[in-house]
């Protein structure tokens, strides 16, 4: 990192969106790190972090800037609170690494922890022969070839974050992709002229420990549809998300207090206790993460009208939030998420489902799964590349 940071004019606008791209990939990359091992991704995560660092204090500077009355300081407060969550979810990010990069102590379980459906994430380097080199993404396809998707490239010492169709890759760019084993299978060869050698899981020994890698992931869970859920009630505005992030943040309050029994009921029946230390260093991290979710939405909560610039950052950001509603007659009133492979046709990710319906159930259907069927009038959360958000419109739109 640079000594020093010094001040100049920037949009905070661009600066904010920047922020929370760089915050969702950061959460995404650590956690990949500790549940796959992989000690390349966790250096990443630190290098990602340096960067955060400098742009807090460019947002930091312009908002000070920006302050000129009493009233301009009462206005801009709650944008300081959304810099200070990205800036606390970017050092939850890199505890979360250095459990790897530094070897503090991680029960081999977490691995075999992984449910099925987790897709894998690797780094893979670009060489000079390899046939990704000079091709865009879009002539490539890889998305819809192989299911894996590209979530960031760093050229340098640049970061392309969320790269689109049109991004043409260069020999020696540091890849971060993601997807199904058998795409990386593919992919990764094609990339970096090596064979891809993915890690064999461990199954747990001890029953505690089980119960106490369970709770981490379903926390890591929570806390990453919390920051999801907060960044889409400070877009649109909506106590009703709001609200949905501060539950979910309590959830994670009582899913530590679990864990912590468990870990110390396990420590006592495993080999080596200090083993467990990571997954103490871990727990931490994520509940911050959660915290940091809350923090985004306070305003919403307290009833402050949103900042502009920061329902603007949200929606200018590369990966996007929206909000529609299912169309009658659209293709999907009346389909599942996996019936018409939304991930897939759109790379869409639906975040929240709210049934307007009052006989469906509860309200709200936080991280839908394949199976979730949508009807007519479900308003739809989703989250993803700028370019899926028409292809998403027509799944939705109803037909005349």
């Amino acid at each position: 990192m640079s000594d020093g940071v010094g001040y100049e004019p920037v949009s905070v606008k661009a600066v904010l969106a920047e922020m929370k791209d760089t915050a969702e990939l950061l959460i995404d990359l650590s956690y990949s790190a500790v549940l796959l091992d992989n000690a390349e991704v966790a250096a990443e995560v630190l290098e990602l972090e340096e960067k955060m660092d400098v742009l807090q204090l460019r947002a930091r500077m312009s908002l000070l800037m920006a302050a000129r009355s009493p009233d301009d300081a009462e206005s801009l407060a709650p944008v300081l609170g959304v810099v200070g969550a990205a800036e606390k979810i970017s050092d939850a990010a890199g505890d979360i690494a250095k459990v790897v990069l530094e070897e503090v102590g991680l029960p081999a379980e977490l691995r075999g922890a992984l449910p099925e459906a987790v897709e894998t994430l690797v780094r893979a380097e670009l060489v000079a022969d390899s046939p990704l080199a000079g091709e865009t993404l879009g002539g490539l396809a890889l998305e819809a070839e192989t299911g894996v998707r590209v979530l960031a490239v760093r050229r340098a010492e640049e970061w392309l974050l969320n790269p689109d169709a049109d991004t043409r890759l260069e020999a020696g760019d540091v890849l971060l992709i993601r997807g199904p084993e058998t795409g990386i299978r593919t992919v990764y060869p094609d990339a970096t002229g090596e064979p891809y050698e993915p890690r064999e899981p461990v199954e747990p020994e001890v029953a505690d420990l089980d119960r106490a890698v369970d709770s981490i992931i379903l926390m890591k869970d929570m806390g990453e549809l919390a920051v999801d859920l907060a960044y889409g009630a400070v877009l649109f505005d909506s106590a009703d998300l709001a609200e949905e992030v501060f539950e979910l943040e309590a959830e994670v309050d009582a899913l530590q207090s679990r864990f912590e029994a468990w870990t110390l009921r396990a420590a006592a029946r495993v080999e080596d206790p200090v083993s467990l230390r990571g997954l103490v260093q871990l727990a931490g991290a994520v509940e911050v993460v959660s915290d940091a979710a809350l923090e985004i939405s306070e305003g919403v909560l307290r009833g402050i009208a949103t900042h502009p610039v920061v329902a603007e950052a949200v929606r200018e950001s590369d990966e996007v939030i929206v909000r529609r509603e299912v169309g009658a007659g659209a293709q999907l009133d009346g389909a599942t998420l996996e019936e018409l492979t939304v991930k897939t046709r759109t790379g869409m990710r639906v975040i929240a489902v709210r049934r307007t319906d009052p006989g469906a159930g509860e309200p709200w259907v936080l991280s839908p799964g394949p199976e979730t069927r949508l009807a007519a009038g479900d308003v739809v959360l989703a989250k993803g590349p700028r370019g899926g958000v028409d292809r998403l419109a027509e799944l939705l739109s109803s037909r005349s």
